[in-house]
């Protein structure tokens, strides 16, 4: 890892507000597209909610392939130098961590070169194609004994960790069933672009690594391992025009030429866990009407808690002994829950998908001094990938699966 521990890097400001022995983490960025910009700013906003944190991250390069894009954006966040190729942030000295986010088919190569090369990492999920990408990586990382971090932001959320508390303290009893969902249009309109998203050797098995390796970590994350499973999934729109250029996000292509679409739209899993509990997980790109519509409803013996992401400050709840005709209201999260006290001071105050990267990136530099202050990691995706593999052997097979971590 190189970290700036020079005078010259920290201004007076800098040394008042973090302490006089915090370290600069020169930070590099490849890929930017909505995601690597949602990195940058999270980086940008940590010392605003968290100004004691070390080490202090710094925004010094970004690589991308769409010149033109990385210019605009090292403008606007004030970085000083930008790459077309990749290779020369990972062999840059100075650089001490990398953001990468990247398509899903350069994960497993750049992040073994970025922990190869001894540079913390943090990794857009689900980190490669398949299982043994993410296996790679893994192993890169602990070979060079740097920090990970990918990007499960869901589990950041303040609710969530609010929710993991009351089962885990019992407020609804012995967890009996569950069901998690994780619909979007974001692939409905049937003239999106036929971006890398929709190849097979691109971007992998679709909305299973895109939408359901969050499910299957949250999945984990709330109720504990998943013991076996059978799955399905379907492809509804079928071709689609191909992009004339660089794509960011989900563009439209109306009126190109038009090819097939390679990988699942949709899929479901029925779910026996560890600890005795069923579950369903159903994820969809193509749900028409539905703009991310994430969360869950978990069923216990005692009661039952429900969260939606839209509503991202609330859960519901209903515990007690009355088991038939039980109310349930709803509780505003507030400081005590998650980082919640890091964003807002009294609950029911809004907050957004972009704090929680902010939470991420956080967690990630202190992880960097403080291993045991780690977030999801490298190892957190692998686990994932394994349920992903398993939902796609169960579609080959027709049978239920276990994970390869529960064989």
């Amino acid at each position: 890892m190189t970290v700036d521990t020079t005078t010259s890097a920290v201004s007076t400001a800098d040394t008042d507000r973090v302490g006089s022995t915090s370290a600069i983490l020169p930070v590099g960025i490849i890929g930017f597209g909505w995601m690597g910009r949602a990195h940058a700013q999270a980086y940008a906003r940590i010392r605003h909610h968290y100004p004691h944190i070390t080490p202090v991250p710094r925004l010094s390069v970004i690589a991308d392939e769409v010149t033109d894009r990385a210019a605009e954006a090292a403008a606007q966040f004030d970085i000083a130098s930008t790459v077309a190729d990749w290779h020369a942030v990972v062999a840059d000295p100075t650089i001490g961590a990398v953001s990468v986010t990247a398509p899903n088919f350069l994960h497993r190569e750049i992040g073994c070169a970025v922990a190869a090369a001894g540079k913390h990492l943090w990794i857009e999920k689900p980190v490669g194609l398949s299982a043994d990408d993410a296996r790679a990586v893994a192993r890169a990382a602990r070979e060079a004994g740097v920090q990970t971090a990918v990007g499960f932001n869901y589990r950041n959320v303040p609710a969530v960790a609010a929710a993991r508390e009351l089962i885990a303290a019992g407020e609804i009893g012995e967890v009996t069933h569950a069901r998690f969902r994780l619909f979007s249009d974001y692939a409905a309109h049937p003239d999106g672009a036929l971006s890398w998203r929709f190849r097979r050797d691109r971007g992998g098995n679709g909305v299973l690594g895109d939408l359901a390796s969050h499910g299957a970590d949250l999945v984990w994350f709330l109720l504990g391992d998943i013991e076996s499973l059978v799955a399905d999934t379907a492809i509804f729109v079928a071709n689609r025009p191909r992009p004339t250029g660089a794509t960011a996000g989900h563009q439209l292509a109306s009126g190109g030429e038009r090819g097939p679409v390679e990988n699942e739209d949709y899929v479901s899993a029925q779910m026996r866990l560890a600890g005795g509990a069923r579950c369903v997980l159903e994820a969809s790109r193509v749900s028409v009407g539905a703009q991310n519509s994430y969360g869950f409803e978990i069923h216990g013996t005692a009661g039952v808690v429900r969260w939606d992401y839209r509503r991202m400050g609330e859960l519901e709840i209903g515990a007690g002994d009355a088991y038939q005709d039980l109310s349930v209201a709803t509780r505003y999260v507030g400081p005590g829950s998650g980082d919640y006290v890091n964003f807002q001071p009294g609950a029911a105050n809004p907050m957004s998908y972009d704090d929680l990267k902010v939470i991420e990136a956080a967690r990630f530099c202190e992880s960097i001094s403080d291993p045991s202050r780690a977030g999801a990691t490298v190892d957190d995706a692998v686990r994932s990938a394994e349920v992903l593999d398993a939902m796609t052997t169960s579609v080959r097979e027709g049978t239920w699966v276990a994970p390869a971590s529960m064989r």
